[in-house]
């Protein structure tokens, strides 16, 4: 298995974590936990598939996928209901986060793969990133966090596709620069979080 396959199932993990959560904040039965899970994990990467006119869909390419995001929703419905109490925004930020990390960078190098300009490469790699928390959070019935909480979010995608598109560029190993540039991204925002840093 390539690294930036493993990248991908990563995040679509992650990404899916998020959506279990938030899909129990709501109350949500198990067909609404598979639905938030589903376009949490997935959404990102239609979107990004769509732009780019690469068919099929990469999770129609690889129905374990979703096999998995099914599966997963049954068995979380009864453990994250049991841990409800426990499941906080700090515990939803840290999951949004890492998604955010791995899908853009997944989604920068799957760009570059098309054959995209470096700038549109970045693009897709912001939008692989923050839709899938988009679609979740408008289905959620939520203004999306990436618009309301203030904080750098798309911002920190965006650094961090092009650090990773710069590591390329001059010369360094591209597993190398896969993991620190996903890192970087999820650390810059949880930090920025943490630190309340705002953009006014």
């Amino acid at each position: 298995m390539s690294l930036i396959k493993a990248l991908e199932i990563l995040a679509i993990l992650v990404g899916a974590f998020s959506g279990f959560i938030e899909a129990r904040r709501k109350r949500m039965d198990v067909v609404g936990i598979f639905t938030i899970a589903f376009i949490t994990a997935f959404g990102g990467g239609t979107l990004r598939d769509i732009l780019l006119d690469q068919r099929p869909l990469f999770w129609v390419t690889h129905q374990e996928y979703a096999i998995l995001i099914f599966v997963l929703a049954l068995i979380s419905a009864p453990a994250i209901r049991t841990l409800r109490r426990v499941i906080s925004e700090r515990l939803i930020i840290v999951a949004d986060a890492l998604g955010l990390g791995l899908f853009s960078i997944v989604g920068v190098s799957q760009a570059l793969e098309a054959g995209m300009p470096i700038f549109i490469a970045s693009m897709m790699g912001v939008i692989t990133g923050i839709f899938g928390g988009i679609l979740r959070d408008v289905v959620c019935n939520e203004i999306p966090m990436v618009l309301r909480d203030g904080r750098p979010y798309a911002i920190c995608s965006f650094a961090g596709c092009w650090m990773y598109l710069l590591m390329q560029k001059v010369g360094i190993p591209p597993d190398f620069s896969l993991w620190t540039s996903a890192m970087a991204i999820s650390i810059a925002r949880i930090v920025t979080w943490h630190r309340g840093v705002r953009l006014e």
